[in-house]
């Protein structure tokens, strides 16, 4: 199984003349369209590349995974003030408040995705993707190397990032690759049912002797897979498709039967700003992933690994939403006439130095950046105190005048506190990690903060276009517009590119289904039987197709994080936000009694769809219809109740009977 993460590779269009991303990539496209190509939805805040990549994996929402916000997440500290820790770490690290980073709903860390696999005897490769990888100088490294290497890593950490981040193999009991003195305990504590006997390699240093002994590891165009300096090994958070994909071709052939790898940013030019759609540096650079994944399948193919005998995943995550336009020329396609875009890139706001100077307000916060930022109030007020309410209802009323525009906006379209977040599976085990409240914007902006309550009648400006950032991350309008995801091997159906929406969940529990395999947990995710070959799905589920596939989708339209529950509780929660101290007690107590009902409706569900794929257990069409009808009848009361305060025209969700 190969499986390719690649980061904002977009299905649609970001400007109406240029060829999509995915369009411009015609081996990659052609290579899943002999599968399947679908939508994908986010399921934590969109345009966030971490929580959704923990749920690929998992197959888990972000509320069971750890970290549901965002690429990195805040911590309320004893002392009032908040620390932000990256969301990208190793399975067993720490996070920022002394908890499992991967923090399980039972309060261990989550069960670590390649056991299955290493369990039945295969070995699982890993370059570049987070949680498989080591990733930080941290004690997660101290426990796992030696204490000699521990120390030279401290004394060298760029060395460190190159021989010792970014690249594993995680090895079956059995397997002849971790015989060698290069291997090191595959530690993982906290694991359903023990694992005990396990080793893992860890780095290039220890990685390469093993899988190519004749020297460095090399990219399919042949150079040494290498740092900025030279240094073999993991090149930096940014790896190209011909490292990536040379590497995993190196693992692969070796004998690693499981491989994981993560592709960076097409767009992404360092020290610069990221190229637009139809720029040249844009088509040259997708071209060039493009030719490697071709290079890549042809030399798998060589080795006699195709899609007859391989399992094939595709996952794009990240969609940010293009915000450089217009190009010009305004009729530039990219091939016959090349586009370019003048200073015009996402408006930066200044949230605190903006509430001061508004709305005369300066209670202390930090946000995590972003379209949709998440609030942490110091001093942790909860939600009813009255610098939690009054910070929410300022900063709802914030407008500012667009640079580009001259026209007036108001910045945020919706808010959440936490109730609604722990109804939209954004919320953890900690509570140190929960924000006070989370804003989503204006799609053209990303919000920061200064630090500051200078008034915006002083330099620098609180709002101003930044020529460098062309792409924003986090806002809920362009989660719409979906990602995607691309199946190809043994059991896929050929679709095509396909109408069938699926959301991060639910890749972990088609890939297990197709490899024959399972997880000791109940996934959140569901069997995309749209993508699969009949003769492919589960027995039950072949036996009982047509309620599993109904009940599916009324089980995503109430699970899910933005689906018609968790938009029309969305709105429900900004308009009690935005109300008097009374209607918000209402909410609370409305919010309360609908969390209730559907966690133990989704329980209900989800625990049926997961017996019919791992279970050998068939869903009746008599319980598929009657959850079904419950599910309906909740989410129409939600729709009803948010409402009566909203008109049609300003309703951000479609009716239950619209969604399909």
């Amino acid at each position: 199984m190969v499986q390719i993460q690649l980061d904002n590779v977009h299905l649609a269009r970001d400007e109406p003349l240029v060829p999509s991303d995915l369009e411009q990539m015609p081996r990659l496209r052609e290579f899943f369209a002999d599968g399947t190509i679908g939508n994908n939805r986010p399921s934590a805040l969109p345009l966030q590349q971490a929580p959704d990549l923990l749920t690929v994996l998992t197959g888990l929402l972000g509320d069971r995974t750890g970290v549901p916000v965002g690429d990195s997440y805040g911590t309320f500290r004893s002392d009032g003030t908040v620390g932000f820790s990256s969301s990208f770490g190793y399975w067993t690290a720490s996070g920022g408040d002394g908890r499992p980073l991967m923090l399980a709903d039972t309060g261990r860390t989550v069960a670590a995705p390649w056991v299955p696999f290493t369990r039945a005897g295969c070995d699982v490769g890993a370059f570049a993707t987070t949680g498989l990888t080591l990733q930080a100088l941290d004690a997660t490294v101290t426990n796992i190397l030696s204490a000699s290497e521990a120390e030279a890593a401290a004394r060298d950490p760029i060395a460190a990032e190159a021989d010792l981040f970014g690249i594993a193999i995680h090895c079956a009991r059995s397997s002849t690759l971790c015989s060698s003195a290069q291997a090191r305990p595959d530690l993982l504590p906290d694991e359903p049912g023990g694992y005990v006997g396990f080793s893992g390699l860890f780095g290039n240093r220890h990685v390469q002797p093993v899988i190519s002994p004749g020297g460095p590891v090399r990219t399919l165009d042949g150079k040494v897979v290498a740092d900025a300096a030279g240094h073999p090994g993991f090149p930096d958070s940014q790896p190209v498709a011909a490292q990536a994909l040379g590497y995993a071709a190196a693992m692969l052939e070796a004998g690693v039967q499981v491989v994981y790898i993560s592709i960076g940013n097409a767009h992404h030019r360092s020290g610069m700003r990221d190229s637009g759609p139809g720029e040249p540096e844009d088509l040259a650079r997708l071209a060039e992933y493009d030719a490697a994944f071709g290079s890549f399948v042809d030399r798998l193919a060589a080795d006699g690994l195709s899609k007859r005998n391989t399992l094939f995943i595709a996952i794009s995550t990240g969609n940010d939403r293009f915000t450089g336009g217009p190009p010009q020329p305004p009729t530039c396609d990219g091939f016959q006439l090349p586009c370019r875009y003048g200073a015009v890139g996402a408006i930066d706001a200044t949230l605190d130095r903006l509430v001061a100077s508004e709305r005369r307000n300066v209670t202390r916060f930090d946000i995590q950046p972003g379209s949709a930022p998440a609030f942490y109030i110091h001093g942790n007020p909860q939600p009813s105190d009255p610098l939690t309410r009054t910070l929410a209802q300022d900063v709802g009323k914030l407008t500012v005048q667009n640079p580009s525009t001259a026209k007036t906006d108001r910045l945020a379209a919706l808010l959440a506190d936490r109730a609604q977040m722990q109804l939209m599976h954004l919320t953890t085990g900690s509570p140190a990690r929960t924000p006070s409240f989370l804003m989503f914007g204006d799609s053209n902006y990303v919000y920061r903060t200064a630090n500051s309550h200078a008034d915006c009648a002083t330099p620098p400006a609180c709002v101003a276009i930044d020529p460098v950032v062309l792409r924003g991350a986090g806002d809920i309008q362009q989660g719409d517009r979906g990602s995607w995801f691309g199946l190809a091997g043994p059991g896929v159906a050929k679709r095509g590119q396909a109408d069938i929406v699926s959301y991060p969940a639910d890749l972990r529990p088609t890939q297990l289904a197709l490899l024959g395999l399972k997880d000791t947990y109940v996934h959140d995710g569901v069997v995309l039987v749209e993508a699969l070959e009949d003769q492919a799905l589960p027995p039950a589920i072949a036996r009982s197709r047509d309620a599993y596939t109904r009940m599916a989708r009324a089980y995503w339209n109430l699970n899910a994080p933005f689906g018609p529950l968790g938009r029309a509780s969305l709105a429900l929660a900004t308009q009690a936000i935005r109300g008097s101290d009374l209607a918000y007690e209402r909410y609370l107590d409305a919010i309360g009694a609908i969390q209730m009902r559907r966690d133990a409706l989704a329980r209900d569900m989800k625990t049926l769809l997961d017996g019919a794929a791992f279970a050998q257990l068939p869903i009746a069409s008599a319980d598929a219809d009657r959850l079904i009808g419950r599910a309906t009848t909740l989410i129409n009361d939600v729709e009803n109740l948010a409402g009566r305060s909203l008109g049609p025209a300003d309703r951000p969700w479609k009716a239950a009977s619209d969604v399909h």
